[in-house]
């Protein structure tokens, strides 16, 4: 039995079995198994032999970091954002990567982020989606709390860094006015339980084209919603939770995917999780 994994800390309700299992069985491969192992942060130092028994797996919280003194080497993502949440063994050595921008990447393909984006908040997603948007030509608006402002000025310097030439602004979330091509929340404002809140005014929604929340529970966001009932196209953190895994079983077994059938695990996914707020 190939033997995979999701290894953090704590390690409470996550979709990442029903994800991985469902996407095995896209691949025929019947003799694969997904767990999820919980290790406390001071014994994870202690774990290489731990990795080196599983196929493949997925890092989260709060190992992304700790977990690169694990590894053998980096692809060039987890090197990006000094951020490991996938790590592929050859049999020879293990190689982390940060899946998390193909995830991202993937479920806004359809949207404007080379065009005017305003994204909501600079935080551990929010700089990766904010770097990504960079890269890709965006011009980029950071709105944030007042105490969050000294995180969007490392965040502005570190993407002029990594990319220069991009325009990078910060604005305070509650005085944003301008219009824009794309809006994203990276906040975890709307999640649930705490469903009856929106990070933004609606006249900073209606001056929006289209909208991308990074939260997956509830699967439409109060913004969302809002943004829909506009006409306006919205995507939800569910394509972004099953994209990040498609480029994991990519890295670990050469995985391909039809577009079609990863829309169909969305959609199963999103069922999942409206069931389980019931």
């Amino acid at each position: 039995m190939k033997k995979y994994a999701l290894i953090g800390h704590p390690l409470g309700h996550s979709m990442s079995p029903l994800i991985h299992e469902k996407l095995f069985a896209l691949s025929g491969i019947s003799d694969a198994e997904y767990e999820l192992i919980d290790i406390d942060p001071a014994d994870l130092k202690d774990s290489r032999q731990l990795l080196e028994g599983l196929c493949g797996l997925n890092v989260t919280i709060p190992h992304k970091q700790a977990v690169i003194e694990l590894v053998d080497e980096l692809g060039e993502s987890a090197l990006r954002y000094n951020s490991v949440n996938c790590i592929r063994n050859d049999g020879e050595k293990l190689t982390g990567y940060n899946t998390d921008c193909d995830g991202f990447l993937r479920s806004v393909q359809s949207l404007p982020i080379g065009g005017k984006v305003i994204i909501l908040g600079c935080g551990g997603v929010g700089r990766m989606i904010a770097i990504e948007t960079a890269l890709h030509g965006g011009d980029i608006t950071l709105a944030v709390i007042p105490q969050d402002v000294k995180n969007a000025e490392l965040l502005a310097a570190e993407i002029k860094e990594k990319c220069p030439g991009a325009s990078v602004k910060i604005e305070d979330i509650s005085a944003v006015s301008k219009s824009c091509d794309l809006l994203i929340n990276a906040t975890p404002v709307g999640m649930y339980p705490k469903t009856g809140a929106c990070a933004v005014s609606d006249s900073v929604i209606e001056a929006a084209g289209s909208v991308f929340d990074v939260i997956y529970n509830p699967t439409e966001t109060l913004l969302m919603k809002k943004a829909r009932a506009l006409g306006k196209t919205a995507i939800g953190g569910a394509a972004m939770l099953v994209y990040q895994a498609v480029k994991a079983h990519e890295l670990w077994y050469g995985g391909e995917f039809r577009t079609e059938d990863i829309a169909v695990i969305i959609g199963e996914v999103e069922k999942s999780v409206d069931a389980m707020n019931k």
